[in-house]
């Protein structure tokens, strides 16, 4: 079982298995129009991370769904990272899991049993960690292999956390270091050490628990969590469904250990490349800004930090809750302004 090696089955990986930002809008651009029911209270609107639908005057329930193929070439480890990511969605709503079901796609020809096996092992661990049943699910027999899950959690109506609520004003903090694709890739080529893959792992498999804290917290205005489209394309959702602007320091973002140099290496995935053709009319960068760093702001984060605006008041007691989950490089990167719905790098 050790020595197979799923990436070597998949085209891409992890959230970096996303349709680039700019094509999946073209795709869902002449979507028919969507009933507008009374109690669906987030939809596709504001592309936000989970739809969020009111029981009744005290609960709603957040629904989500993820998955993606192989980041990494240990079977327990794909499981665990990829239910972490799919859970991430809830949180990023303010809400609290509930329950899980499976999504599986395997090449039953070309993996071992126990293989597949280890990788449901990897989902069911997170769930346990995050204190849910993995209650089912269904699987295909498909040419790559897929994971994730269909996740399930409640919110407080008035709690939930949208992509666009915030404020001009408000600080943006970030609850994980950035660089997870630039570490795949290298792993991928044979490039990344021991060291950097605990790093990454460790990263990958942090739920983002600090969420459903958030939702009570009244200065918390906006919220989502960076994946996919990278830091830049996640902000710019928050800044388009708020109808605001963002600056952003370089020098105040927080990065997994040797993201840097791998970068400054050449190191990355091919979405950063499509991320940036998708959005990068919409971002003002420094004339010197060097093209690693601009890698590391479009890199697209599996399983990565949860994105927070809210009023400076608030940004110490943000801070310490992330710290006291566990998520030591919690950081405030920058702030919401009044202006077009782009993003200037400082």
């Amino acid at each position: 079982m050790n020595e197979v090696k799923l990436t070597q089955f998949s085209h891409g990986g992890g959230c970096g298995c996303k349709i680039a930002p700019g094509v999946l809008k073209e795709i869902l651009a002449n979507s028919a129009a969507r009933f507008a029911h009374p109690d669906l209270l987030v939809g596709t609107e504001t592309s936000d991370d989970a739809a969020v639908y009111r029981l009744n005057e005290s609960q709603a329930v957040v629904a989500t769904t993820d998955f993606f193929m192989p980041i990494v070439d240990d079977p327990f480890d794909f499981g665990r990272i990829a239910a972490t990511n799919a859970l991430s969605d809830v949180y990023a709503m303010g809400g609290r899991p509930i329950l899980a079901l499976a999504i599986v796609g395997m090449p039953v020809d070309k993996l071992p049993v126990a293989t597949i096996r280890s990788i449901l092992a990897g989902g069911e661990a997170v769930c346990e960690q995050a204190g849910i049943p993995l209650a089912g699910g269904h699987s295909i027999d498909a040419p790559e292999p897929i994971y994730g899950l269909v996740a399930l959690g409640v919110v407080h109506p008035d709690r939930v956390k949208r992509n666009d609520q915030a404020r001009a004003g408000d600080v943006l903090i970030l609850g994980k270091g950035l660089g997870v694709g630039i570490l795949s890739a290298a792993l991928k080529k044979g490039a990344l050490t021991p060291a950097g893959y605990s790093e990454m792992l460790a990263s990958t498999t942090q739920l983002n628990t600090p969420g459903g804290d958030l939702a009570g917290m009244s200065g918390v205005h906006g919220m989502t969590d960076v994946t996919g489209f990278g830091l830049l394309g996640h902000l710019l959702e928050l800044c388009r469904g708020s109808r605001l602007g963002a600056e952003i320091e370089f020098a105040g973002l927080p990065l997994l250990p040797i993201a840097a140099d791998l970068a400054r290496e050449g190191f990355g995935p091919g979405a950063i490349e499509r991320n940036w053709a998708s959005y990068g009319q919409d971002v003002v960068l420094p004339a010197d800004l060097p093209s690693w760093q601009q890698k590391l702001l479009c890199d697209p984060q599996t399983s990565g930090g949860l994105l927070v605006s809210c009023d400076a008041a608030s940004a110490p007691a943000v801070l310490s809750l992330f710290a006291a989950q566990g998520f030591s490089r919690a950081a405030v990167i920058g702030r919401m302004v009044e202006g077009e719905c782009k993003v200037k790098v400082l």
